[in-house]
């Protein structure tokens, strides 16, 4: 692999999602923009989101009472100014989603200009939605309008590998900034130089550190991990999310049951096994005794509650239980969901959905300010690769596309607004491999992505313990080792960099859960069940991290 002539532009975008296109489009109205994606431009997280967008557009409805939601949600530790920020742009966001095409479905009634649903946390009805598959309508509609512009360029199949500082210049006494990046370009084996006034880091979290994930394969944490590596803050690694209801069946490990079944009033259910037949059918509705919201608790509650109950009576998983809902509701309402599961066997119109918990979002991130901000100057993150104070401890359902499009148009602004000198091509050293060779054991590579989401999951999954977590961490010692000497002796490919990144999340994640000695929100540790008076962030640095 060799290094070619960097790639030039005004701005350099990680991530094709929400977050990425949104700001790129505000981008474009005077910047060359460049928006990269490791796989399709499709491939990331967005298009997987079923449920909705949360946003005050109901008479009746505030936003003090979404504001109110999203803190209750996020135990207390949400940034409040932050959470005000939010909720109040997020009417203005739809508004420009719809401009742009996205068919959010129509009101039931004439004076209801969008059909509004509910989703665990919320008080009222205010979840946008296009069917169960708002994520793809939302996807679709601004890679068309990005692809339409003359200003942004789309490019496919580029995995990024570091952040390109002041370390990566010939030049003396460089000041500190982000000039770009340095990616792999897969198929051809080779390493471009990216290079921008400003770099956005809208890559998406890490929720592929774990064994079973409701996310796509490139969720490997690696804005977060370069940017920590590039000297940035990261903070509340802890707050893994797990979503309460991913499909359990042998053919597919990642197929989400949106949140909005049970908002609009499906049932949990334990599994009942008749002694004479053998059959199995769905029994016990089992939330009423964990919370009195029940099914529509938020998701850490719920995804705790079936964890306790698959462990106590020994269950491979749970059931949701759609079927008193009528067959047309159930169609009309979930078309896409419908459909798969019948492809797989399974009518939800007249069957329970067998269900388990699955690391679904990461609520920490790179520490950020409403422009989306890093620490180091240039570089901006956005979307769920971020800490910017909205989530908490917990996310709420459909706030995460509603930060995505909020903060794609604050970054973009203040990009806009900033007198930001050029990259400086000529001072930035080309990617150096001279000194490795190409691996001839691959299985390393291989055998480690297993063995770390495997101990992952077991150590430091929903409910976690501080001799969980001591096994996780002396497991990870090791693996990080014989990973960093890899890295630094063969080619890099895409999985190494997945890889390397993995277990540089799965380090934060352990860290900060060992630091955080009280269990709130989506942190629950046995051993400190109960929360501290007063809420705060944990954060990661350099200087105290070692």
């Amino acid at each position: 692999m060799a290094s070619h002539a960097p790639l030039e532009f005004d701005v350099v975008i990680v991530g094709s999602g929400a977050a990425g296109l949104t700001c790129a489009l505000n981008l474009a109205k005077t910047m060359k923009v460049a928006v990269l994606s490791k796989g399709d431009i499709s491939a990331g997280s967005t298009s997987w989101a079923q449920g909705g967008i949360a946003a005050v557009l109901e008479p009746g409805d505030t936003f003090e009472s979404h504001i109110a939601d999203t803190m209750i949600a996020g135990a207390g530790l949400n940034d409040r100014d932050v959470v005000e920020f939010v909720v109040e742009n997020a009417p203005a966001a739809i508004e420009r989603l719809a401009e742009l095409g996205v068919p959010f479905n129509p009101g039931d009634t004439l004076s209801e200009r969008w059909h509004l649903t509910r989703e665990g946390g919320h008080s009222a009805r205010r979840i946008v939605h296009v069917d169960d598959a708002t994520g793809w309508a939302v996807q679709d509609a601004l890679e068309r309008a990005a692809a339409a512009n003359e200003n942004i360029t789309l490019l496919p199949d580029l995995i990024a590998i570091d952040l390109i500082t002041e370390r990566h210049v010939e030049t003396k006494g460089a000041s500190r900034a982000c000039r770009g990046i340095y990616a792999l370009r897969r198929g051809k084996r080779r390493v471009e130089r990216i290079l921008g006034r400003a770099t956005v880091l809208a890559s998406g979290g890490a929720s592929r550190v774990y064994l079973y994930s409701t996310n796509p394969d490139g969720s490997t944490g690696d804005g977060i991990a370069m940017a920590w590596r590039a000297g940035c803050r990261v903070a509340n690694m802890e707050f893994n999310q797990f979503h309460p209801t991913c499909l359990y069946h042998p053919a597919v490990r990642n197929f989400l049951i949106t949140e909005a079944m049970r908002g609009e009033g499906a049932y949990l259910r334990l599994p009942e096994r008749n002694e004479t037949t053998g059959e199995v059918t769905a029994g016990e509705r089992f939330m009423v005794r964990f919370d009195d919201r029940m099914e529509l608790a938020p998701r850490d509650i719920v995804a705790r509650a079936i964890d306790h109950e698959m462990k106590r009576l020994g269950l491979e998983h749970v059931f949701l239980d759609a079927r008193h809902l009528g067959a047309e509701f159930v169609e009309g309402h979930f078309p896409t969901i419908t459909n798969r599961l019948r492809q797989l066997g399974i009518d939800p119109a007249t069957q329970p959905i067998p269900v388990v918990p699955a690391a679904h979002y990461s609520c920490g991130g790179v520490m950020v300010d409403k422009a989306g901000r890093a620490d180091l100057p240039r570089l901006y993150a956005i979307g769920e690769v971020s800490m910017s104070g909205l989530h908490g401890a917990n996310r709420m359902a459909s706030n995460s596309l509603l930060e995505c499009l909020v903060y794609g148009q604050s970054s973009a602004e203040d990009i806009l607004a900033a007198d930001l000198p050029a990259a400086g091509a000529e001072s930035v050293r080309p990617w150096d491999e001279s000194r490795v060779t190409d691996s001839d054991e691959m299985v390393v590579v291989s055998h480690n992505w297993a063995e770390l989401r495997r101990f992952m999951w077991d150590y430091v999954g929903i409910v976690r313990t501080d001799k969980r977590l001591d096994r996780a961490e002396h497991r990870l010692k090791l693996l990080s080792r014989e990973i960093a000497d890899y890295y630094g002796n063969f080619r890099i490919t895409a999985d190494l960099i997945e890889l390397r990144n993995l277990v540089t999340v799965a380090e934060m994640i352990i860290k900060s859960s060992k630091l955080r000695r009280e269990s709130r929100g989506l942190h629950y540790n046995a051993d400190v069940p109960d929360a501290m008076p007063v809420a705060a962030d944990t954060v990661l640095s350099w200087k105290a991290f070692r």
